[in-house]
């Protein structure tokens, strides 16, 4: 469908103005300068500018807010520097597969041949490999159109942020106005493959399935529940998912698999059938021999990622969006009246309220008191597994992580999740190593005054690097600890109220009182120094 629009002549910022309204991108996140100044000029009333205080948190939280409401968001930056500062979180974009539209600057055309002051050289290749399109158009004109080609291709799957460069005197020029189209994005599976999948299903006798943060993305998580009731088989979470994979208190939620080939092939031995929804095969951080893909099960992948389909290693790929193949498939198998035999995952007892806190403590009073409809935001590597044990998430669309492992993602994604979800209650786990990567953020959500919590697991150091030289064997080496950091008194000087808990029997109290309250809270939580082994 086209939505008929006035074509008569306008400025290119009137033009990209009325596009934005039309792709209901009337939230911009960013982070001004002077090559964005013609943009800003005169900014409409329907708008909403979110500023951040540095690019690496614009594009997070742009990020964030585009997960939330499940639509593109706009981010604009400053040229060359600024994206520089941005790409971190770029590549986190690209890697979570959100759909982001970049704009930044660049100098004067009449300037560029003369290497000006913040001219961007090869502006459209510096983001490149992690941007899924990038363009600086050939003439002023052709702005519009060239930000409608970025949202088109930024939400087609799969999802992932693009670029435009804009030159400063581009957004005075004349051009005519673009109409909003609407391109569908969902790909329908083979009906072919999906009967070969379903026979191999009904005709498994211990089939499992492991889900990834494509579920979750594509609103499909009531779709993926139905499968695996019908089959009756144990679903896993696949390694290092972003988001939500299977309701984590379901009687058919096995676990998590860690990113290590030889645990991976620990935890699926002996199933004769391997569903893989919504996620590589596999993502590994360590390497080793993966003895699943030589086992004799039948691996089967669907996903409407053709490259996540492309880098599998063994399997079938079925190319589609889930929303249309989980209940295409469902439709295909059969009810089992007697399920597979499901080991059922071992809930951990409550963890003793010991000195030094024990993040595990922490995490279990945390899911005891935390609101229902809270939304988790995670960004605390060597805490997962304590996290994945005493903190279940038992709805979709409530945690989001980062899928690249790029640290200063969840801080600034959490503001943008909370600008979208104003109503309920964001919960940022994050370690103290990791707030220091974007910590601006906070300055943002308490400009909004945001139902913001933000949690910091305080260890002293670079927990996930402590526990990762211990897999390798490394030792003595540099880098690791992270002393004298007071989070309570940076957060204070950005308007953020906190506070620091030291002793396990003030964690009830410190959580309450951050409920109580309608803007940003910190909590500094001082835990054990020791780490877990990840793998």
């Amino acid at each position: 469908m086209t939505v008929e629009r006035d074509t008569a002549p306008a400025s290119v910022r009137e033009a990209v103005i009325e596009l934005l309204r039309g792709l209901k991108m009337t939230t911009v996140f960013g982070n001004p300068g002077s090559t964005e100044l013609p943009f800003l000029d005169r900014w409409p009333e329907d708008f909403r500018y979110v500023l951040g205080l540095q690019e690496a948190s614009v594009v997070g939280m742009a990020d964030g807010y585009a997960r939330a409401t499940g639509r593109a968001a706009f981010c604009n930056l400053h040229s060359a520097a600024g994206v520089g500062h941005g790409l971190g979180n770029i590549y986190n974009a690209y890697r979570n597969q959100t759909p982001l539209v970049i704009s930044a600057g660049q100098q004067s055309r009449s300037l560029l041949p003369m290497n000006p002051f913040l001219g961007a050289s090869e502006a459209v290749s510096f983001p490149k490999p992690y941007v899924k399109w990038s363009c600086e158009p050939a003439r002023a004109e052709d702005v519009p159109a060239a930000i409608a080609h970025a949202y088109h291709v930024a939400t087609q799957r799969p999802y992932g942020p693009t670029f435009v460069s804009i030159p400063f005197d581009d957004w005075r020029a004349r051009t005519r106005r673009v109409p909003v189209r609407t391109v569908s994005s969902d790909v329908a599976p083979d009906p072919d493959a999906l009967d070969v999948l379903a026979q191999a299903l009904n005709e498994a006798q211990r089939p499992v399935i492991v889900a990834g943060a494509e579920i979750d993305q594509d609103k499909a998580g009531d779709a993926m529940v139905a499968l695996a009731e019908r089959i009756g088989a144990p679903v896993w979470a696949a390694p290092f998912a972003s988001r939500v994979v299977f309701p984590e208190e379901h009687e058919l939620f096995a676990g998590f698999l860690t990113a290590a080939p030889e645990a991976v092939s620990r935890a699926l031995d002996g199933h004769d059938v391997v569903l893989v929804v919504g996620a590589p095969v596999f993502t590994f951080h360590v390497p080793g021999e993966c003895a699943l893909f030589t086992s004799g099960a039948r691996i089967f992948q669907v996903s409407a990622d053709g490259d996540a389909l492309a880098a599998a290693p063994a399997g079938t790929g079925i190319l589609g969006s889930l929303r249309q193949a989980l209940p295409a498939l469902t439709e295909r198998v059969e009810t089992r009246e007697q399920r597979s035999p499901v080991r059922m995952r071992e809930r951990p007892p409550a963890p003793k309220p010991d000195h030094p806190i024990k993040a595990e403590y922490l995490l279990h009073t945390l899911s005891r008191l935390m609101p229902r409809e809270a939304i988790v935001v995670e960004e605390a590597p060597v805490h997962r597994p304590a996290i994945q044990a005493h903190l279940p998430i038992r709805s979709y669309g409530a945690f989001h992580t980062m899928a690249s492992g790029g640290l200063g993602y969840s801080l600034p994604a959490s503001v943008g999740i909370a600008l979208a979800e104003p109503s309920r209650r964001v919960v940022c786990i994050i370690g103290d190593g990791s707030m220091m990567y974007s910590l601006q953020a906070l300055w943002t959500a308490v400009q909004h005054r945001l139902k913001l919590t933000v949690i910091v697991l305080n260890n002293a150091g670079y927990g996930a690097l402590r526990s990762f030289g211990q897999v390798l064997q490394v030792r003595d080496a540099p880098g690791f600890d992270l002393p004298g950091l007071d989070f309570v008194a940076l957060a204070k000087g950005m308007g953020c109220d906190a506070r620091q808990v030291t002793q396990p029997e003030d964690i009830a109290d410190a959580l309450t009182g951050a409920w109580e309250c309608t803007t940003p809270f910190l909590i500094d939580v001082c835990v054990e120094s020791a780490v877990p082994n990840l793998y």
